[in-house]
């Protein structure tokens, strides 16, 4: 590729991540996608890069997602990646309920995750990360809820690589309570639901998740490694979501019970203009 091409490249990808930025800002949704469909997960994650670098805070963590068995082929990857910033990493308190603020006419769900906190700093040269070792980098493993948003209504529909670049469809990070011993656990004995509106929605688990949460926190070590991005000691990693995706609108309330540890609430209301600055 000639240096003309690459500038291009790199100005269509700017140009793409400042209108998908804006959008989230304003609390707006886009009425399509807002340029070329991205072709590959590389220039997915090049836009995603230029919208952390517009972003106004600090980055806090991960959040990791399945890529659907019939893209498996065409991306070459199994799971993906997307940013999680300050003021979207929120702490549950004991019975708080989180306030999940969705775009209207945009895309929102609620997602029950198992989420990893890490004690240490990545090898940023290590890219071969295995459940062994990404477990060794883990300060404790919790229970908690993802808000997937976009202002974007059809971007699980348009692909994986557009789901990467719009942040990976996250709009927010809930932390629950830790789980006591997850060491010694058998992912299979980690079993949650998720209702919304009080109707089941969806029933899974840790083991839910291929290879279970370590194989999800496996991947964003190495991920993170390729793109010059490693994770970092206090950095928070949603593993994935464990009972599926589940759409929620704006006045609706979830109850995502995880057996034997807890439940965690939630309630879905219209998301407002963010202010300029960064939000800590």
């Amino acid at each position: 590729m000639s240096a003309a091409t690459l500038v291009e490249s790199a100005l269509e990808n700017r140009e793409i991540a400042a209108r998908f930025v804006a959008a989230r800002l304003a609390a707006r949704a886009l009425p399509g996608y807002p340029g070329k469909l991205p072709a590959d997960l590389d220039t997915a994650y090049a836009r995603q890069d230029a919208a952390i670098a517009l972003w106004p805070d600090v980055l806090r963590g991960w959040k990791v997602g399945r890529i659907p068995d019939a893209w498996l082929a065409r991306m070459g990857e199994d799971r993906l990646m997307g940013p999680v910033f300050g003021a979207q990493l929120h702490h549950l308190a004991a019975g708080a309920s989180a306030a999940l603020r969705v775009i209207e006419g945009g895309f929102a769900a609620v997602e029950a995750e198992y989420i990893f906190v890490l004690a240490h700093d990545a090898d940023p040269q290590r890219s071969d990360h295995d459940a062994h070792s990404a477990a060794a980098l883990v300060a404790a493993l919790h229970i908690g809820i993802e808000l997937a948003g976009s202002p974007l209504a059809t971007i699980n529909e348009l692909g994986p690589a557009v789901v990467v670049s719009d942040f990976g469809n996250n709009a927010g990070v809930y932390l629950g309570p830790e789980i006591a011993d997850w060491r010694g656990c058998d992912w299979a004995s980690l079993r949650c639901a998720t209702y919304v509106e009080d109707a089941l929605v969806g029933r899974g688990g840790a083991s839910s998740l291929p290879g279970g949460p370590l194989a999800a926190l496996a991947f964003a070590l190495n991920r993170g490694a390729r793109r010059g991005r490693p994770l970092k000691a206090g950095m928070v990693v949603s593993t994935g979501a464990a009972t599926g995706i589940h759409d929620i609108r704006a006045g609706q309330h979830a109850r995502l019970v995880f057996d034997g540890i807890g439940e965690l609430h939630a309630h879905a209301l219209s998301a407002v203009p963010l202010p300029l600055g960064v939000r800590a």
